[in-house]
């Protein structure tokens, strides 16, 4: 095809994941992340199902995904007292690979920074679709013209507020928030549950884990302060090991909160702009968010390339091929199985985990959601 100039938001995994093969269609990609560089550490993320790791066999990094790989870990259920109630067992959320999420994003930073322009520290400030292209201004940069631009920038994607519009027609909020913080308590692996709320306690080599429910909440998701304090406010009371965590949580900086959303949009793409990952078809703590970056990445870049650079007929297939996949991951809502809302349903639920014939099912239910479908073979 002939070679585009496009413009990629977020550098995450989608934006990194489209890049390479972009650039291996020989299109000429930058990269614009708001981020000062890549972001390490994260919370772990998984691939499953023979596409997903074909996709990044056919990347040439699924040996150093694999490498580099969390291996995953039991989450033993603990009660007031900590008296093991139940095991979550490392497969219930690991798949087949593991991974962190900035280690993957890194990964994938390493293997396209050779031939892609990443711009780091910035990000879209506006887009206006002209007969030329697209005209991008960045809130720091010079402005430029783009073929193309691909919105991969996660569920509060900046390029859908611009190109579709505001968050709130297309993000639900489904009634919980979940939060990682990274703190030096003892007791990794350990998971606790009063109604509506969960601990799971990451040890001083990974991230705690916390979910609660709540209504939407107003606070600046940069503010580390106001995140600290959307913690506190949510886990006030708590028994267990709670008041020890929120102390320890009030001294350090490493702290992120976010709502529980799903995305819901009827198009992928408007003009010259199409949504890729999250801000297409995200839904936070689903299980599918990793692996429906990789496989829309590979599937858009091909599209591309099959339709000899047409993006418009590029861009209605990629939505034929992505809506089944997508449709699967939309489904779910992590939130209550997390934190349950009752003691009930809190018993319920670590019940599940000790019926090994039902969590199977469960599992292969998981998995035959994220196996579904072939591969489509693009030009080389």
């Amino acid at each position: 095809m002939r070679k585009l100039k496009i413009l990629v938001s977020g550098a995450g995994i989608a934006g990194p994941a489209v890049a390479y093969w972009l650039s291996r269609y020989g299109c000429e990609v930058t990269v614009v992340e708001k981020a000062p560089g890549s972001r390490p550490g994260g919370q772990a993320v998984d691939f499953k199902g023979a596409a997903q790791l074909e996709v990044l066999a056919r990347m040439g990094v699924l040996e150093e995904v694999r490498r580099r790989q969390t291996g995953g870990s039991d989450q033993v259920i603990v009660d007031g007292a900590g008296r093991r109630l139940a095991v979550m067992p490392a497969e219930f959320t690991g798949g087949e690979v593991e991974i962190l999420r900035g280690d993957l994003a890194a990964l994938l930073h390493e293997r396209t920074a050779g031939d892609c322009a990443y711009v780091f520290g910035d990000s879209i400030a506006a887009l206006e679709e002209a007969a030329d292209g697209v005209r991008v201004a960045f809130e720091r940069g010079a402005p430029g013209v783009f073929d193309l631009v691909v919105g991969a920038d996660g569920i509060h994607s900046t390029v859908r507020g611009l190109a579709f519009g505001p968050e709130e027609r297309y993000v639900r909020h489904l009634g919980y928030y979940y939060a990682l913080a990274r703190l030096d308590v003892d007791g990794a692996g350990e998971m606790y549950n009063e109604p509506g709320r969960m601990v799971s306690l990451g040890g001083p080599e990974a991230a705690s884990f916390f979910v609660f429910a709540s209504g939407p909440l107003a606070y600046d998701r940069f503010d580390v302060d106001e995140q600290r304090r959307v913690l506190a406010d949510a886990y006030r009371g708590g028994g267990w090991r709670i008041p020890e965590v929120l102390r320890e949580i009030a001294a350090v900086d490493d702290v992120y909160v976010d709502a529980i959303s799903r995305t819901e949009l009827g198009r992928y793409a408007r003009g010259r702009v199409v949504l890729l990952g999250d801000a297409a078809y995200g839904n936070t703590l689903g299980g599918f968010g990793s692996g429906l970056a990789v496989l829309g990445a590979y599937t858009l870049a091909g599209e591309l390339a099959a339709a000899g650079g047409d993006h418009r007929a590029a861009f209605a297939e990629y939505e034929e091929v992505m809506r089944p996949y997508a449709k699967a991951a939309m489904k779910g809502n992590a939130g209550p199985f997390l934190a349950p809302p009752t003691r009930a349903r809190i018993a319920l639920r670590n019940q599940v985990f000790k019926q090994r014939l039902l969590l199977r099912g469960m599992l292969k239910l998981t998995d035959a959601f994220a196996t579904r479908g072939e591969l489509r073979d693009y030009p080389q």
